[in-house]
C-alpha cells in the first residue's frame, strides 16, 4: 500500500515539473510562406534580388510551378505549341481565351496551395493582346520583349488570387499584371506618352537605352505615398526618396477598375502611377519601383547606394508582407 501511494505521489510530482516546464515554452508563431509566380530566368536579377529582400527580411520563399491554361496547346517543357506572335507576344486569339476563362480549369489552385502571400516580379513586357483596351501602339523595336508563356501563367495565378482572396504583391512588371487583369489602361511605351503629349521626357523611369554608353541602372525618384493606403501602412510615411526604378511602360489609368492609386511621381507635370492596391481585396498591392534593388545596393555598399531609398526604408516593405498577419487559421492549421 505504502509502494503504492510513494509510486502515484512521484508520478503527481512528475507532471507538475513536466507542466511547469512546457508552461515556459514560447510557442512561435506560424511565418507565411511567400510564394514567388513562376518564371523561368532564376538568374535575373529582379528574381535574385527579390529573394535576398525576402530573406534579410526574416521572410521564407518558394517558386511557384508554371500555371497552363487549359484552353492553350503546350509541349512536355510547358512551351506555347500556338497562340504566340513572331515576336513573341501572345496573339489575339490566345489572350482573349486567357482573358475569358481566366484560371478555370488549370493547376492554379494546386501551384499556390502552400503559399500564404504571392509575389510577382519584374521582368518582361506584358503581351499587349492581354490589355483591357484595343489603342494600338507602334512597333518597338528597341524594346519589345515577352515571355507569352509566363504572361499566361501570371495572368491565371493573379486572377485566381484575386478571385480567391490570396494576398498579393506585385513589383514593376507584377503591379502591371495586377492592373491588367484589373482592367486598367496601360501605358506601352513612356517616351511615345509624352511625345503624343508633346512633352520633353527626361528617362526619370528608366536610362535611354539607346545610347552607346547607357548604364542599365536603376534610376531614383519621388513618390508621393497616399495617406490612406497600405504602401503607407508599409512604409509610413508620406514621400518616398530614391525610389529605384527600371521600367518603360507604366499604368496610365485605373478609371472605372477596382484599382485605387496609392502612389505616384510628377513626371514634367504629369502624374505618373507608382502604386496601387485593390480595396475590394485583404492586400493586393502594387508597386511600379524595386524596392528589392534598394535593399541589395545597401547589403552590398554600392557605390550609388546613397542614390537610393535608405535600407530601412526599402526592407520594411518585405518585413511586411513576412509577417503572420498573413497566415490563416486554415493554412496554420
Amino acid at each position: 500500500m505504502k509502494k503504492t501511494v510513494c509510486c502515484i505521489m512521484l508520478l503527481v510530482l512528475l507532471v507538475g515539473i513536466c507542466g511547469s516546464c512546457y508552461a515556459e515554452v514560447v510557442v512561435l508563431p506560424a511565418m507565411p510562406v511567400i510564394g514567388i509566380a513562376w518564371r523561368t530566368d532564376t538568374d535575373s536579377e529582379f528574381f535574385i534580388n527579390t529573394c535576398r529582400a525576402v530573406e534579410e527580411a526574416g521572410g521564407t520563399w518558394v517558386l511557384l510551378d508554371q500555371v497552363l491554361s487549359a484552353d492553350l496547346r503546350y509541349d512536355e517543357r510547358g512551351n506555347l505549341v500556338d497562340g504566340v506572335t513572331e515576336k513573341g507576344s501572345l496573339s489575339t486569339s490566345a489572350a482573349e481565351l486567357v482573358r475569358c476563362n481566366t484560371w478555370a480549369g488549370s493547376n492554379a489552385e494546386e501551384a499556390v496551395r502552400n503559399v500564404n502571400i504571392v509575389l510577382f516580379t519584374g521582368g518582361e513586357d506584358i503581351s499587349p493582346a492581354l490589355y483591357s483596351s484595343s489603342e494600338m501602339w507602334p512597333e518597338l523595336e528597341e524594346e519589345d520583349d515577352f515571355n507569352a508563356e509566363r504572361d499566361v501563367s501570371d495572368y491565371l495565378t493573379m486572377s485566381y488570387c484575386l478571385d480567391h482572396d490570396i494576398p498579393v504583391l506585385g513589383i514593376c512588371r507584377g503591379m502591371q499584371m495586377l492592373s491588367v487583369v484589373s482592367g486598367a489602361e496601360i501605358i506601352r511605351n513612356i517616351p511615345d506618352y509624352f511625345e503624343a503629349l508633346s512633352l520633353e521626357y527626361g528617362f526619370e523611369h528608366r536610362n535611354e537605352v539607346s545610347l552607346p554608353d547607357a548604364y542599365r541602372d536603376y534610376t531614383p525618384h519621388e513618390v508621393q505615398v497616399v495617406k490612406d493606403s497600405l504602401l503607407y501602412d508599409m512604409v509610413g510615411s508620406e514621400l518616398l526618396e530614391g525610389c529605384p526604378s527600371w521600367h518603360h511602360q507604366a499604368v496610365g489609368s485605373v478609371k472605372d477598375t477596382p484599382l485605387v492609386m496609392t502612389g505616384y511621381t510628377d513626371t514634367n507635370g504629369v502624374q505618373m502611377i507608382e502604386a496601387v492596391e485593390r480595396t475590394d481585396k485583404t492586400f493586393a498591392v502594387g508597386l511600379q519601383f524595386h524596392p528589392e534593388a534598394a535593399v541589395v545596393k545597401h547589403l552590398e555598399h554600392a557605390e550609388n547606394e546613397d542614390d537610393f531609398m535608405d535600407y530601412d526604408t526599402a526592407l520594411s516593405i518585405f518585413r511586411w508582407i513576412a509577417q503572420e498577419r498573413f497566415v490563416s487559421q486554415e493554412a496554420a492549421a
